[in-house]
């Protein structure tokens, strides 16, 4: 509901944080470790601090009084009491808490499980884990950038639109509708970046790591496993955007189910994460990754069929290109991979900056086909450019 605050005080804490650290590093780097343990910590104190002010001038307002906007009305609210009836523990409170928390802490084992399986079994070398981990941060940079706010964004846009507990024939229909366009152009969107990502990135993954950490990076491993991560940045946004109406429509009962399925596929994951780390080094870690999206996926998908089957809508239809399309994709891979084998990276810049103008140039060719082809997200596209100017309902 503070989607504002949230941003604010995030940024802020991430703006401090990284300026401590660039301080420590600079003036103090006989510290070591403590120097990311300490802005680590000053990150969170700075958050929470964010959160407590907002929140006790908020509940110290007349106009919070007034619009009861909040179950709470002092912020000593928020702290462990005895309610009237004697009982220290709500349990209807510590039920949803409960299944919040099983639902963060499988999440992190999906989302961080590889670094566990890393640390502790000692599948890899501390060298091998340094490259693991530069590649693994220069390829998250577009999920953290671009899919992670608009899964934030669209989830709360969905939560507001669509009621739980309620089959989509059951609600307004000019909402479901509403929901399923926007769904439908969400897919479509991040399927597009997606594979523009990883069609481009196959062919320039190797330049990137030569131009970023030079011949260490590049002549090694860290060029497999970024193409590999290309292919699991396209996983990571058709999931962000399933996973984000998946998770604003569905009811506390589906969601404990899910929980569940998880659960299953945290210790599904760890040990295919073990194995095919044993079997194929580093590139292991992110093909697991890519087997436990995929299953995501699969889930999240199953459940919106299975939420629009009663009724016209069929936004699952925005996972399907036009062969014109597909074709450009195809044809740009082709191409940049041969530039690649003969222009990259050993035959001098004159070579690197002719392979990179043909990316380019292929580049535009495939999004004049997008803009050419697929009509109805351009249209999406441009009426969300309008956004702050409509009411809650198109934001």
């Amino acid at each position: 509901m503070f989607v504002k605050l949230k941003v604010i005080a995030e940024s802020l804490s991430i703006i401090l944080k990284s300026v401590l650290t660039v301080f420590l590093v600079l003036w103090l780097p006989h510290w070591g470790l403590y120097i990311f343990s300490l802005a680590q910590l000053f990150y969170t104190t700075v958050l929470v601090l964010c959160y407590v002010i907002y929140f006790t001038k908020l509940l110290g307002s007349p106009e919070s009084t007034k619009l009861q906007t909040l179950p709470v009305s002092r912020i000593t609210d928020l702290l462990p009491n005895i309610t009237r009836n004697g009982a220290f523990i709500n349990w209807k409170e510590a039920k949803l808490t409960w299944s919040f928390f099983k639902q963060s802490f499988l999440k992190q084992i999906l989302t961080e499980g590889e670094r566990y399986v890393m640390t502790f079994l000692n599948v890899l070398n501390f060298g091998d884990q340094g490259v693991y981990d530069i590649v693994n941060n220069l390829g998250s940079l577009v999920a953290r950038l671009i899919f992670q706010p608009i899964e934030e964004s669209f989830y709360v846009f969905f939560a507001k639109v669509l009621e739980r507990e309620k089959d989509a024939t059951l609600q307004k229909q000019e909402d479901v509708a509403v929901a399923a366009a926007v769904l439908e152009s969400l897919l479509k969107l991040a399927l597009l970046s997606g594979l523009t990502i990883t069609v481009f990135g196959f062919a320039y993954s190797q330049l990137a790591l030569d131009i970023y950490g030079g011949a260490m990076l590049s002549s090694g491993s860290g060029p497999v496993l970024l193409r590999s991560y290309c292919l699991y940045v396209l996983l990571l946004a058709i999931n962000g955007v399933t996973e984000c109406f998946t998770f604003a429509a569905m009811s506390k009962e589906e969601v404990d189910r899910y929980n569940f399925v998880m659960l299953a596929l945290s210790s599904s994951f760890l040990v295919l994460s073990y194995l095919l780390t044993r079997w194929c080094g580093s590139v292991g870690f992110i093909l697991a990754n890519c087997f436990n999206m995929g299953i995501r996926i699969t889930q999240s998908l199953f459940f919106i069929h299975r939420y629009y089957q009663r009724s016209p809508h069929r936004p699952l239809a925005g996972l399907r290109l036009s062969p014109v399309l597909l074709g450009a994709f195809a044809l740009s891979g082709g191409v940049t991979a041969v530039s690649e084998v003969f222009l990259c990276c050993e035959q001098g810049w004159p070579a690197r900056l002719a392979h990179i103008a043909l990316g380019a140039f292929c580049l535009g060719a495939t999004l004049g086909t997008a803009f050419l082809t697929e009509t109805k997200l351009v249209h999406f596209l441009r009426t969300q450019l309008g956004v702050p100017r409509r009411t809650d309902k198109t934001t």
